[in-house]
């Protein structure tokens, strides 16, 4: 499935009303003031996001992929699967390695069988060796973790967000998708066009493919055809189902919830971005769902004086 012509856009897409969207969500992984994990808020936010309609996804940033211990993952998957029982959950598969590594397709594996042996579905994380060779290369690897899943997602993701991320090209992502048991891919470039392009491709070549929008500072990407993995819907689950729920009814205050929530995302999302995670136990913390503000160690952190402002924003 080469592409030898890829269009370009002239205009930007028109909404698509009424659209059903499929809304997935970063759990957080919140600590206690003591330096643990407080599992009980863990429980209680995986829970609140399946009553609210959402897919959680286990083991992402926002919980600290890059930083937990496997232990500590393991643990996560066992929790949720406990709690999903039927219900659809996806997994993180992330592999830490350093620039000019090789693709390791072994620690790849072990992430998938863990998470498929507590009934997630991974999504694969970027790594250093994933993603430093050529398109040929990268689809190669691709292929070879295809056949270790069931059902997996893929992953695109910015250097804003972490070092080893890339954005492919048109053509790779064209490729992936002809991967029948790759059900979507997250992408997080933070950049509209790019992700316009690829909802034009996925209209034309495979209209089930998912194209999870990461894009926190553009959340109405959604009603462009996107639905959403987002880390932003952590804070606040069931206002984003609503927003969802509204969108599909052609409920007209869709726009004033996603304004309000864009706002959120805008403040919470801002540079050094990966201390969104800072702001999000800050305002699950202030709201009573969580045991504190406290961040895994080594995550950056927001200065107090944002708890003013996110405490305006109910």
């Amino acid at each position: 499935m080469n592409t030898t012509t890829l269009p370009e856009l002239t205009s930007a897409p028109q909404p698509i009303r009424n659209r059903k969207i499929t809304g997935m969500s970063a759990i957080l992984l919140p600590m206690t003031s003591g330096g643990e994990i407080d599992w009980n808020g863990f429980e209680s936010h995986v829970v609140s996001t399946l009553d609210a309609g959402l897919t959680p996804a286990i083991n992402m940033d926002t919980g600290y992929a890059n930083l937990i211990s496997d232990e500590i993952r393991e643990e996560a998957l066992v929790r949720t699967s406990a709690i999903a029982k039927d219900r659809a959950y996806l997994g993180g598969v992330f592999v830490g390695d350093r620039s000019g590594d090789d693709f390791d397709s072994d620690a790849y594996r072990r992430g998938i069988e863990q998470v498929q042996r507590q009934d997630g579905t991974p999504i694969l994380f970027q790594s250093f060796g994933l993603t430093s060779g050529d398109d040929d290369c990268i689809f190669d690897s691709y292929s070879q973790l295809a056949s270790e899943c069931e059902q997996f997602y893929a992953f695109e993701l910015g250097t804003m967000f972490a070092p080893f991320g890339k954005i492919y090209s048109l053509s790779l992502y064209e490729r992936l998708m002809g991967i029948g048991n790759c059900l979507g891919a997250k992408h997080s470039s933070l950049d509209r066009i790019l992700e316009w392009q690829r909802l034009e491709l996925r209209n034309r070549v495979r209209p089930d493919f998912k194209v999870l929008t990461g894009n926190d500072l553009a959340i109405d990407m959604v009603i462009y055809g996107s639905d959403y993995l987002l880390g932003l819907s952590t804070f606040c689950p069931a206002e984003f189902a609503l927003r969802d729920s509204m969108w599909e009814k052609d409920d007209p205050r869709f726009y004033g919830l996603n304004d309000l929530l864009q706002y959120l995302g805008a403040f919470a999302f801002r540079a050094p971005v990966p201390a969104y995670k800072h702001s999000a136990a800050m305002f699950l913390h202030s709201r009573g769902k969580i045991a504190s503000d406290q961040t895994f160690p080594g995550s950056p952190e927001r200065p107090a004086s944002d708890q003013a402002i996110l405490d305006l924003i109910s």
